[in-house]
């Protein structure tokens, strides 16, 4: 197997003399990632170990800098100049100042990967010494295990929530968050689809009412009837038309609802690099959870409608931790960035001691939403969740692995069990077929999604 160029004058510029291993061959020892930061005194180059979370915080505050990933097409041209495709935790191939992790100068094997087509490197500690003696020494990474995210504990959310708000606020401005517990108040259309929904002599008409009394949220409903995702038969000419003939009843309420709460809370100006909209991931992952609801047997299947809501509103947290910290939420994006191999749960506790999922059942808790919706928010990372309601959080779990595995890039790609598949009742080729036809229907998908974008600034 042949090395690059550039790894192997560096190899030897160091007089490490090491044979390549095939990649993805079972070798042992802590595999490195590289990280590009850059600020306005410069690029620094850093190396940390695959596994932990890179506390960008604290590396910026002991350098005395406001370092951020280095944007994506900086990073091309610095692999183009060098003639890699993916650059390896080498720091002397950018020539760049370097820091390196404490944690990996403290390991007896390290491994660099990748290192050319298929293969990666296994070093010792003196070897990445060697090849790394000119890069400074710190600490500012911490192993993911010492980061206790509460995944299985909702009975401490609130307590925690009001920790995080006493933590990252000043006295002055501290009263107000802690009423963001209960506000905003519910919007008020919310509020009528919310009663019309358990009011069992419900009509259409009453729908049709509660739509046409908003009305952006009428101009909405009649253009995604229109869409070309519904394909409907001739024109949709009234909000009557588009809920009769073509989107239906529970539909058009549940996208009413999801509307009508996003609109509640500003869209944040900023995001991390390589975000997938908002609006863009409420739409996947509606479309997805309606799809697996849909497939599972009678009588243990989720009411489509309350599947099909959790999943548009799956990240509302995210808008919510924009507004309950935002100057901490800029903090957020630079970590989310750095650290794209770690759930954002993850790097939420480790900042703010709250999640996004915690944070979105409290308030949805409290403005009355139905409990599959609040259970499906606050569990849909955690696939082994026993209890009520359980059925919708797997099926958000599930869509978002899926969708994850055909490109769509809605968080960290896990392994899906064969089991998450049988407790479901669900026929993983059947269902493969499924997520092929939706996403093969993208342009439609994000057509649907920037209407509901527009709809909603």
């Amino acid at each position: 197997m042949e090395l690059p160029g550039a790894i192997r004058q560096a190899l030897e510029a160091a007089e490490v003399d090491v044979n390549p291993e095939p990649y993805g061959a079972p070798v042992q020892g802590s595999r490195l990632r590289l990280v590009l930061l850059g600020d306005e005194k410069g690029q620094l180059q850093v190396v940390c170990r695959q596994e932990d979370l890179l506390d960008l915080s604290s590396l910026n505050k002991q350098l005395d800098r406001d370092l951020m990933l280095l944007p994506q097409a900086e990073q091309a041209r610095l692999r183009k100049r060098i003639g890699l495709t993916e650059l390896p935790a080498l720091p002397t191939l950018t020539g760049w100042p370097a820091v390196v992790d404490s944690r990996v100068r403290a390991t007896d094997r390290v491994v660099l990967e990748p290192t050319g087509e298929n293969t990666c490197l296994a070093l010792d500690r003196d070897q990445y010494l060697a090849l790394s003696r000119s890069a400074n020494e710190l600490s500012f990474c911490l192993p993911v295990q010492s980061v206790d995210v509460n995944v299985s504990r909702p009975e401490n959310d609130r307590e925690q929530l009001h920790s995080a708000i006493q933590k990252f606020t000043g006295l002055r401005i501290r009263q107000r968050l802690e009423d963001t517990l209960e506000l905003p108040p519910l919007p008020q259309t919310a509020q009528r689809i919310i009663h019309l929904r358990v009011n069992p002599n419900a009509v259409m008409g009453d729908l049709v009412d509660i739509v046409e009394s908003d009305p952006s949220l009428a101009a909405q409903v009649v253009s995604w009837a229109s869409s070309s995702f519904y394909a409907a038969a001739g024109q949709v000419r009234s909000v009557h038309d588009a809920v009769s003939r073509v989107l239906g009843f529970d539909l058009v309420m549940n996208l009413a609802m999801g509307l009508a709460l996003g609109k509640t809370l500003k869209q944040p100006e900023d995001h991390p690099a390589g975000f997938v909209g908002y609006w863009q991931q409420a739409i996947w992952q509606a479309q997805a959870a309606g799809i697996l609801a849909g497939m599972m047997p009678r009588g243990e299947r989720p009411v489509f409608g309350l599947a099909y809501l959790a999943g548009l509103l799956h990240n509302f947290g995210y808008l919510v931790l924009a507004q309950v910290f935002p100057p901490h939420f800029r903090l957020a994006c630079r970590n989310w960035e750095v650290n794209p191999h770690l759930d954002t749960s993850v790097v939420e506790h480790q900042l703010l001691g709250v999640t996004r999922e915690q944070i979105a059942a409290e308030l949805m808790t409290n403005w009355g939403m139905p409990e599959e919706v609040c259970v499906a928010i606050r569990q849909q990372k955690n696939p082994d969740y026993e209890g009520d309601c359980q059925a919708y959080a797997r099926i958000l779990w599930l869509g978002r692995q899926l969708l994850n595995e055909r490109g769509l890039r809605l968080g960290v790609r896990q392994a899906i069990p064969e089991v998450v598949y049988r407790e479901l009742g669900l026929d993983p080729q059947a269902v493969a077929d499924q997520m092929d036809e939706l996403v093969a229907a993208r342009d439609s998908v994000m057509a649907m999604a920037g209407m509901m974008g527009s709809s909603a600034d």
